[in-house]
């Protein structure tokens, strides 16, 4: 009775630890491996599904190490508030001199996207895109693009168009009307010298006249890094999760 016992109980005891915290992920895209890393909340569990946030990270981060997106931005407001972040976090890397829209960085993007949520069982209604800087870039453009796959939208301190781009017709306007009514909140620095926060103003303005869903923070007097105050806002995370797709 006691060995029977004890071969009952085996497979308890020598089963794998759950995960939790920060993951190192990789996965390959036309033959090609892409480290990235995922946050699974301490109380995470395979019984229910969880909300997943997409978070692209600035210039300053890209490489191939699969690390360095988690120490700014929303990695960082995490690490000071996980309680505020009951999701799962999904955090690829784009690689050096390239940009998120680039056909393979979206590749790998939305392949890392598509087998977390299948690992840790994400929610296909609640899902929500953010970035700052570059990533506030591609947000706008992964938002127009991907129509409907977005329950809501935080770019930070970015924009449609770069400095160096010729713009044609009216950019901000036709990333509004893609964007349509996909719940945003815009946060951007007043005293930005890297991305002008007429960016973000351009796009608010653009959002409001095609009658989108859209909320504005402008910090006075703070320039490039305004992800970090918006990270800590108390009010981000509970409208962020209060957003869902029908």
């Amino acid at each position: 009775m006691r060995n029977l016992l004890a071969l009952l109980l085996a497979p308890a005891l020598f089963a794998a630890p759950r995960e939790t915290g920060f993951l190192n992920r990789a996965i390959r895209v036309n033959n090609v491996e892409y480290r990235y890393q995922v946050y699974v909340p301490a109380d995470w569990t395979k019984s229910r599904a969880w909300p997943v946030i997409l978070f692209l990270h600035g210039a300053g981060e890209r490489g191939n190490d699969g690390l360095a997106q988690t120490q700014v931005g929303l990695g960082r407001g995490i690490r000071f508030h996980a309680d505020r972040f009951p999701a799962m976090v999904v955090m690829p890397q784009c690689r050096k001199d390239t940009w998120w829209t680039d056909p393979e960085m979206e590749a790998q993007v939305f392949a890392a996207l598509a087998k977390s949520m299948k690992e840790f069982r994400g929610d296909a209604k609640r899902v929500y895109l953010t970035g700052l800087s570059m990533g506030g870039f591609g947000t706008f453009a992964f938002a127009a693009k991907r129509s409907g796959h977005f329950a809501a939208v935080v770019p930070i301190c970015g924009g449609v168009v770069r400095r160096r781009e010729r713009a044609t017709g009216d950019p901000y306007a036709d990333t509004a009307a893609k964007i349509g009514k996909t719940p945003a909140w815009i946060f951007h620095g007043a005293a930005d010298p890297t991305v002008p926060v007429t960016e973000s103003q351009k796009m608010e303005a653009a959002l409001k006249a095609a009658g989108g869903n859209v909320r504005y923070t402008e910090y006075p007097g703070v320039g490039h890094n305004s992800w970090d105050k918006a990270y800590a806002e108390p009010d981000l995370p509970k409208w962020l999760f209060e957003q869902r797709l029908k």
